[in-house]
């Protein structure tokens, strides 16, 4: 028997942990109280992530920041017509970042940077509605990006850097809603990639043209993830199937489009500063996801069209006196799918995010930084049309979805 197998590919819950699914920006404590602007903000080390050009405009010496989040998110799925609901039961995300910079000269400076922008899991129910498409997915990836700032002169510097992508994803689902072992259990099968890496870059442009006035761009590159012979697990396959869907090896790849920032910040005077920036993600690049078995499961070809997307950010910082500062913002982000192409690991619209923080000045060169974050999405009825199962003629999925995301993050600035 000869079944295309389709797999919402593992790999691919990282674009959806990115700007489709839980566009959760976590690169930063102080960016994220005032709406995860920054790519015109020069206020600490975090520049190394949302623009490189400004660590040359840095005060201090040496910055450091470290930080980590907690996230808690939650999708809900329910189908009128078939009476059927479900929803995902996430552990506790715990994504971290550090950044460090040093002025080399005046003119110039260098730094480097860790993050962690996809590692959560996403789990639904046991055999739920829609365990042919997705049952669980955990995704662990790590950043490293060292970079190099320079100024053209005192109201112009540049930013560069190489990025470093390594990470491991593990992805289950059934192979189909009917098809099961003598006990009864589902055929599924588990991908697991290990170490796939690959490289991409992040540059920058700073302008003071006046001194309240910073004028920010940011490009981050495409990154193309290429999985080879990566582990494919068949488990409670029929004995009718065993001959055909045997343990193997998969090739799959996956492409993470590139995205421009450009913003703005303005300081009202010593105290207030206000921040906008607009994010534009080129999601047009991510048409498919392929993927080549080598047993009977054959080649299976997974659409997603999707589009470009764009990002609105605005934010306000205000420094009650010289050990404490209150931090405000929002953002709009607007969902890359397309009608059509919902699924249930990137079942998502548009999305409203509030945000707040502080940092509080324990001594003169350290500070504690901590944010918050409250994601709002409209309930929505979106589907997948794209379906291929075996066991029968249905080629789409869908439903009500209503999804919400908190976090809660904590970190450390020190300056010298």
């Amino acid at each position: 028997m000869n079944i295309k197998i389709l797999i919402v590919a593992g790999m691919c819950v990282s674009t959806g942990a990115y700007a489709g699914g839980y566009r959760v920006a976590l690169q930063g404590q102080n960016a994220l109280g005032m709406g995860h602007t920054g790519v015109a903000v020069t206020e600490s080390a975090e520049t190394v992530f949302f623009n490189p050009a400004g660590m040359s405009f840095l005060e201090s010496n040496m910055s450091v920041v470290a930080g980590a989040t907690l996230i808690d998110g939650v999708t809900k799925y329910q189908n009128h017509e078939s009476n059927v609901a479900a929803e995902t039961d996430n552990p506790i995300g715990t994504p971290v970042n550090f950044y460090i910079t040093k002025k080399l000269a005046e003119d110039a400076s260098v730094g480097i940077g860790l993050y962690t922008p996809y590692g959560n899991t996403v789990e639904w129910e046991k055999d739920w509605a829609g365990s042919h498409l997705v049952n669980k997915i955990e995704l662990k990836t790590i950043y490293i990006q060292p970079t190099l700032s320079v100024k053209v002169n005192d109201k112009l510097s540049i930013g560069w850097g190489p990025t470093y992508v390594t990470g491991d994803v593990e992805f289950n689902r059934n192979l189909s809603s009917a098809i099961s072992d003598a006990n009864g259990d589902r055929a599924n099968v588990t991908v697991n990639a290990e170490g796939i890496d690959a490289w991409g870059f992040n540059a920058g442009l700073l302008a003071q043209p006046v001194e309240k006035l910073s004028i920010g761009v940011s490009y981050r590159s495409k990154v193309e993830l290429k999985a080879r012979d990566e582990k494919a697990d068949f488990e409670s396959i029929p004995a009718t199937m065993e001959g055909g869907f045997f343990d193997t090896t998969f090739d799959a790849d996956l492409v993470l489009p590139a995205e421009l920032t450009v913003g703005v910040s303005y300081k009202f005077n010593s105290a207030i500063m206000f921040a906008f920036d607009m994010n534009r993600t080129y999601w047009g690049e991510y048409e498919n996801l392929d993927l080549q078995f080598n047993n009977a499961a054959g080649e299976s070809f997974n659409p997603r069209n999707y589009e470009d997307a764009n990002i609105y950010r605005i934010g306000v910082q205000y420094s009650i006196n010289n050990d404490l500062i209150v931090r405000a913002g929002a953002y709009l982000d607007q969902s890359p799918i397309r009608d059509g192409y919902y699924t249930p690991e990137t079942a998502r619209n548009d999305s409203i995010g509030y945000t707040a923080g502080a940092s509080y000045n324990v001594t003169n060169n350290m500070a504690l930084d901590f944010s918050l974050l409250i994601l709002t999405f409209d309930e929505f009825n979106g589907s997948y049309d794209h379906v291929s199962d075996p066991s029968s003629s249905i080629t789409t999925f869908g439903g009500d979805y209503k999804s919400s995301v908190a976090a809660v993050g904590f970190g450390l600035n020190y300056n010298y």
